[in-house]
This record gives C-alpha cells, sequence and structure tokens, in this order.
C-alpha cells in the first residue's frame, strides 16, 4: 500500500534526543511518508549545526531563531544578521520566536524585543515568521496584529494550542495554524473543533519532535514520521481522506514556505 506524502512542517533534529541517529531519524521518516521536514534553530549560535543537518539530507530544509525561552540567555539577533542568514538555499523561514508567559514571564521585555527583531526579518526576506505562543494568547494577536498593520508579512502560529480568539486574529491575517500532535489527545477536542473551523487552506502539521508525541506515541520521544499518526487521526476528524489531508497540508506548505517548494519541484 503506498504511503501518502507528509511535510513535518517543525521539528528539532539537532536537540540532544536525537543524537548520532539523525540519518535514522530521516530514514524512519521517509518510510512514513514524511519525505520533507523544517528542523528549527532555536538558538542563533546553534545554526551551523542546523544548517549542516539540512546540508546533509536533501528533504530536510531549516528555519533559525531565538527561541522566546531563550531570549533572556542570548545575544539579542539583529535583523542584519537574520537576513543574511535567509540567503542560504535552504534556510526557509524566520524563528521560532514568540511570546511563553508560561514558563517565562519574567522576561516579557525580552521576548517582545526579540519577536520585533524577527518581525522585521520576516518581512525583509519574505519568508515565512514562526510564532510560539503560550499563555500569551493577547499579547502575541496585539503585537502581530499591530505589526502587520506596519508593513505585511506571512507567518505559521506553530504548534497552536492556544483560544479560538487567537486563531480568528491569525486566520484573518492571512496566517497558517500548525497542527500538533497534542491535537491527538483525548481531551483535546477543543483544539480539534478550532482546526476544524479554519478555512483549511490553511493548516499545516508538524510534530515539534522531540516533544508531544501524539497518540498512540504518547509520552514517548517525538519524531518526524510520527506526523504520520497526527495525520492520520485529524483526517478522520476533518472527515477527509488521509490522501486529501496529505496533499492539502503538503500544498499549504509549498504555499507558505515557498522556497522549500521551489527546491527540486517542490519535492525531494
Amino acid at each position: 500500500m503506498s504511503v501518502p506524502a507528509l511535510v513535518d512542517s517543525h521539528c528539532h533534529l539537532d536537540f540532544p534526543d536525537f543524537a548520532d541517529e539523525v540519518d535514522d531519524i530521516v530514514a524512519r521518516a521517509a518510510s512514513a511518508g514524511v519525505h520533507r521536514m523544517v528542523t528549527i534553530c532555536t538558538r542563533l549560535r546553534e545554526e551551523p549545526k542546523v544548517r549542516a543537518i539540512a546540508e546533509s539530507h536533501p528533504g530536510v530544509y531549516y528555519a533559525a531563531g531565538t527561541h522566546p525561552l531563550n531570549a533572556a540567555d542570548e545575544p539579542l539577533a539583529t535583523v542584519d544578521e537574520l537576513v543574511a542568514l535567509a540567503k542560504h538555499p535552504k534556510f526557509v523561514g524566520i524563528g521560532e520566536t514568540g511570546l511563553d508567559y508560561h514558563y517565562a514571564s519574567d522576561t516579557k521585555g525580552n521576548q517582545a524585543e526579540s519577536l520585533d527583531v524577527h518581525i522585521e526579518a520576516a518581512r525583509q526576506t519574505g519568508l515565512p515568521l514562526i510564532i510560539h505562543a503560550r499563555d500569551a494568547d493577547e499579547d502575541i494577536g496585539k503585537t502581530l496584529s499591530r505589526a502587520h498593520g506596519e508593513g505585511a508579512f506571512s507567518c505559521v502560529m506553530h504548534c497552536f494550542t492556544a483560544g479560538r480568539t487567537l486563531a480568528e486574529t491569525a486566520i484573518d491575517l492571512g496566517f497558517y495554524l500548525s497542527i500538533p500532535g497534542i491535537a491527538t489527545f483525548k481531551n483535546a477536542g477543543e483544539i480539534r473543533s478550532i482546526f476544524a473551523d479554519a478555512p483549511r487552506d490553511r493548516l499545516l502539521v508538524e510534530t515539534d519532535s522531540p516533544y508531544l508525541a501524539p497518540v498512540p506515541h504518547r509520552g514517548k520521544r517525538n519524531e518526524p514520521a510520527f506526523v504520520a499518526n497526527t495525520a492520520r487521526i485529524m483526517a478522520e476528524y476533518l472527515e477527509m481522506s488521509i490522501e486529501d489531508f496529505a496533499a492539502l497540508t503538503s500544498a499549504n506548505f509549498d504555499r507558505l514556505f515557498y522556497k522549500a517548494a521551489a527546491s527540486n519541484g517542490g519535492a525531494d
């Protein structure tokens, strides 16, 4: 039986959880139908390592930025620095960046300053902004709305688990919502309903691996192959075939991450 082609729009292949296993991780993903993925750098000093992973695997692309949880500990990125990194052919997005008040409410100022830098870099490069938001719905919504009004940019709300108001704000701004493994959890009915109510041409699917493994792997280390589990469960919930869901989310990925789509005709 053929496996529909899927894309993991957000993973972290450079994290210690995958040490010395990246080749096997990528091979298992391909066997599950996940032929393309974006590995995310969360500290700019780690960018060379993340870039090397992308360079070593045809179907792996990368993005780089300063994660909000690292905003107070890392040097403030500059727009010029991010724009320069974006010249690499496999660099396809800016971030992840954003606001996290769950674990780091005491660094709100650092996070906001860093976020503004990443937004401007997304504007200047034309690459999508990759947003992490946790327990900061109101502030992230206001910030993104204000910034978009000052100059448009594209964006994905990665691992979306926030409230309906933020989802609607993001959709109104033309942004995308990325479905994580959390959406497969039994108690995630409200999150699933938000995805069901969103325009289908704004949906992506991701693992955020090594975190947040979907059912039936919940509680274990996540990896890109498991995006197939999330896709199958969400396809059933949305009353779509897995083939149609895979085609939909892949087309949405290609539209947003246009630089990856342009590589080898959009498929590696």
